[in-house]
């Protein structure tokens, strides 16, 4: 197969902030694999958690490798292909399995929520997504959203302001007004507080009508979750806790559920392999992105029937994703019917 890599520097409408820092651009690999005439497209996104720092650099450099390595096999290939793909960084790994995934439905001629059996109307709305900021500037951002997404039923807001709780509980005060009855409300303090903070924070959220809170402690903190988890009235999710189907079942009775992101799970075909172990271990699954294009959020709209709850609005926040697919329908996601994950691609001017 032949396989080209090239890169795409993407802009968010609005940079987000979180605890770990602010982001307003993304320079992304996108990924497309030839072969029959047929062209499967992924892509990698660089993103950064505590140690594991996946830059675009890194990502690029593992392709470049691998590229020498596929030239003598085809896309079915898939066992003779794992080999190849495990050393990858997982970003490098997510672009090439969903490349393949998608290679595969337009040659079959299917979407790919079709060839997995799954059925549409059971997806959920996704998140939007307001990042940390003074109240003042929250209420904006979110007035944005609701203009940009005039059914919304679902708003994710980022807390873990390093400045304190206060803040955060400062942050919700001033949003909550401006929050449509019966719109979902969950919390991401991306690791940002403390134990004792976290229960604070647990108990005051439930009281104001929050959903569940994911991430709440930092990685180091693994093993405080089970201790939070039993004394908090919300459900905990984890989401840099959690890379692949090996962490979930020593997450089993520590936590509610887990958030799965191509970029760590590491493509399509572990995300599978992760919503199936977590299920088997009684665990709750979401989707999340980085600052991924509609090529990825499109991807993982095609196992949306399969979530519990869904984050997939980094593309949405983008003023120049040269891609189109899913679409939003009474605020949830919906792949598209064209085969394989049915996108189409636009050139768009420089800004």
């Amino acid at each position: 197969m032949e396989v080209t890599v090239t890169p795409i520097t993407v802009h968010k409408r609005v940079p987000l902030t979180i605890s770990r820092g602010t982001a307003s651009q993304s320079t992304n690999l996108w990924v497309r694999i030839r072969q029959d005439g047929i062209e499967g497209w992924g892509e990698a996104t660089p993103f950064s958690i505590g140690t594991q720092t996946q830059t675009t650099a890194a990502i690029a450099a593992d392709l470049t490798r691998l590229i020498p390595q596929l030239a003598s096999l085809h896309p079915l290939d898939r066992q003779r292909l794992e080999p190849h793909l495990r050393p990858l960084n997982s970003a490098a790994r997510a672009a090439v399995d969903v490349a393949l995934h998608d290679w595969l439905g337009k040659q079959v001629g299917l979407p790919l929520w079709q060839l997995w059996g799954l059925d549409c109307d059971l997806i959920g709305p996704t998140a939007v997504t307001v990042g940390i900021n003074t109240p003042e500037a929250a209420c904006h951002r979110l007035r944005q959203w609701q203009q940009q997404v005039p059914e919304l039923q679902s708003v994710k807001l980022k807390l873990g302001n390093p400045v304190g709780i206060e803040a955060d509980q400062g942050l919700v005060t001033a949003l909550l007004p401006l929050i449509t009855t019966g719109c979902k409300i969950s919390v991401d303090a991306n690791g940002g507080w403390s134990l004792g903070d976290a229960l604070i924070m647990a108990d005051w959220l439930a009281a104001r009508g929050v959903t569940y809170i994911e991430q709440p402690l930092p990685v180091e903190q693994d093993g405080d979750l089970g201790q939070l988890s039993a004394r908090s009235p919300l459900p905990i999710f984890v989401d840099e806790s959690c890379f692949t189907s090996g962490d979930i079942p020593p997450l089993a009775g520590q936590v509610q559920g887990i958030n799965i992101k191509l970029m760590k799970s590491g493509g399509l075909s572990e995300a599978l392999r992760m919503i199936h172990t977590a299920r088997a271990c009684g665990l709750q699954v979401m989707f999340g992105c980085y600052g991924d294009t509609a090529l990825s959020n499109t991807a993982l709209s095609h196992l949306a029937p399969l979530a519990d709850h869904l984050d997939l609005d980094s593309h949405l926040n983008l003023r120049d994703d040269p891609f189109h697919g899913v679409t939003l329908a009474a605020g949830c996601p919906h792949p598209p019917t064209f085969p394989g994950l049915g996108l189409t691609h636009h050139e768009l001017p420089h800004p």
